[in-house]
């Protein structure tokens, strides 16, 4: 192999994984390395450039990052920092997105409008990986949807944008689970210029069901096509989603992963709100034995739950006007009037208020909530980001606030740092059910207010976690050559590999 010499913004010991679509496995392929890598005493971090999602958390110096690249960092066994996820984009809508730099609010944007501040981005990219480089001993990277979108490659930060000004080594991972692998992952490297494909590497086969023999023809074939090894076929597994980065991920995982202790499954309903947030709040619940998670959308779905969960928004008055447009509101009314359990998280418990005051978010001034809660809420131009803690009924619970809407309750039973009315609850607090004891105490309770015959769990969830992220890493060290990833991290970018494809464009060289 041939080590590329160092310069300002050529590091060895990283490695950029990215995907021949979004959904792909490039973040638990980076998640697997990650662990693998920790298991065997190497300092590791994960790295995201920019990431798009509603789904984030936030780190223990109140910044704001990608749920996944915490995920990421749990997995290498290291505390999470702005700096693993410099550039946040969080829709807001079709046409605009709030941006979030190195944890902290930057400005709301188009997309026409963000693409001409890159390249100040990519430097506050490659300072932050620089910082990471320069603490740990080797940066797993994990670019965003895939580098074969050409229109968006002359400002790209994440992909090939990151991988040239960093000088990083490439694996593209394609998802067989969807068809046509080889032609995603050859046609990939075929769309990219010549100084792009220097640096893709290799290649990883995720979620293959069946004998790994045979595929051989086809791993001949692609070598031959691109003069690059498929450096592992990574079998499906069960039971290995983790932390989400939107909701489309949440939908694809089983709704109930363990039979029930007791007589009865305890039936939650998520409402699936057109830009929910934070979707890996309930993912605990689902951990339970004997408790059903499955996002809803109607009504008569909403109806016949044992818990209805309104959650997190990044648009709390768009999509209240769309809980009225479905009939959903009214759905929720009727079971608060039955005394029948509601849970509002965030933008959730916002919405089953009295009243929001909106000049910041929307701009649409004073708009009526479902009125089951009485809180009222000011959104203000400052956003709150931290990490919380308290206790509910004698059970320790923590989570973290990323809201602009102020809620003041005005009347009911306090409940971490929102209130409970009748069957009706509501918080600001995320991550809250992580806490093994608060969440069974909750079910608990729902089960009474529902009838339901549900008794707790044992389950850890952190051990759980801890147990995905280990079976992450068994499947990367079984199904993955890792003497080649080990020679790409030390060695970098490997020297003579082949233009192919349409590399050659017409009019170009």
């Amino acid at each position: 192999m041939n080590r590329t010499k160092a310069t300002p913004r050529a590091w060895k010991g990283a490695l950029l994984v990215a995907g021949t679509t979004s959904g792909a496995g490039k973040s638990v392929v980076v998640a697997g390395l990650c662990r693998w890598l920790a298991r065997r005493g190497v300092r590791v971090a994960p790295f995201k450039a920019q990431n798009m999602a509603l789904n984030s958390m936030v780190t223990a110096d109140g910044g704001e990052i990608g749920r996944a690249q915490a995920m990421q960092a749990a997995a290498a066994r290291v505390e999470p920092e702005a700096a693993m996820n410099p550039v946040l984009i969080k829709p807001a809508g079709e046409r605009h997105s709030h941006v979030v730099v190195l944890g902290r609010p930057y400005d709301m944007v188009d997309a026409r409008s963000y693409w001409t501040r890159t390249p100040p981005l990519l430097e506050v990219a490659l300072d932050a990986l620089a910082g990471l480089r320069r603490r740990f001993d080797v940066v797993v990277c994990e670019g965003a949807g895939s580098p074969a979108e050409v229109n968006l490659r002359p400002r790209d930060i994440a992909n090939m944008g990151l991988a040239r000004a960093a000088d990083l080594p490439v694996l593209v991972v394609g998802d067989i689970d969807r068809g046509g692998v080889f032609a995603h992952l050859a046609g990939t490297l075929a769309v990219l210029d010549p100084a792009d494909q220097r640096h893709i590497a290799g290649f990883v086969i995720n979620k293959f069901r069946g004998d790994a023999a045979l595929l051989e023809p086809g791993l001949e074939w692609l070598r031959a096509a691109t003069g690059r090894p498929c450096l592992g076929v990574l079998p499906w597994r069960s039971g290995l989603w983790l932390d989400a980065e939107d909701s489309l991920d949440l939908g694809e995982r089983p709704d109930l992963l363990t039979p029930p202790a007791g007589r009865d499954v305890l039936r939650v309903a998520v409402v699936r709100l057109p830009r929910m947030s934070n979707v890996t709040d309930v993912d605990p619940l689902a951990a339970e034995p004997g408790v059903s998670v499955r996002l809803v959308a109607t009504p008569a779905e909403v109806a016949e739950a044992d818990l209805v969960i309104v959650p997190g928004t990044r648009t709390t008055v768009a999509d209240l006007a769309w809980l009225r447009e479905r009939g959903i509101g009214d759905a929720l009314r009727r079971r608060a009037a039955d005394g029948r359990p509601v849970l509002g998280i965030c933008g959730g418990l916002q919405m089953l208020g009295a009243v929001i005051d909106d000049g910041v978010e929307s701009r649409a001034g004073r708009v009526p909530g479902l009125g089951l809660l009485p809180v009222r809420t000011v959104f203000t131009p400052e956003k709150v980001l931290d990490l919380v803690q308290g206790t509910w009924r004698g059970h320790p619970v923590a989570g973290y606030r990323i809201h602009h809407g102020r809620v003041t309750a005005e009347g009911g039973e306090p409940f971490l740092d929102g209130c409970r009315a009748g069957s009706v609850w509501g918080t600001t607090w995320h991550g809250i059910f992580e806490g093994d004891a608060f969440r069974r105490a909750f079910l608990a309770e729902v089960a009474r207010c529902a009838g339901r015959d549900w008794t707790p769990g044992t389950v850890s969830f952190a051990e759980r976690r801890e147990a995905r992220l280990d079976a992450l890493a068994d499947l990367i060290e079984a199904h993955l050559d890792t003497d080649a990833v080990w020679r790409l991290i030390e060695g970098g970018v490997p020297g003579g590999l082949p233009v192919v494809g349409l590399a050659r464009r017409p009019g170009g060289s």
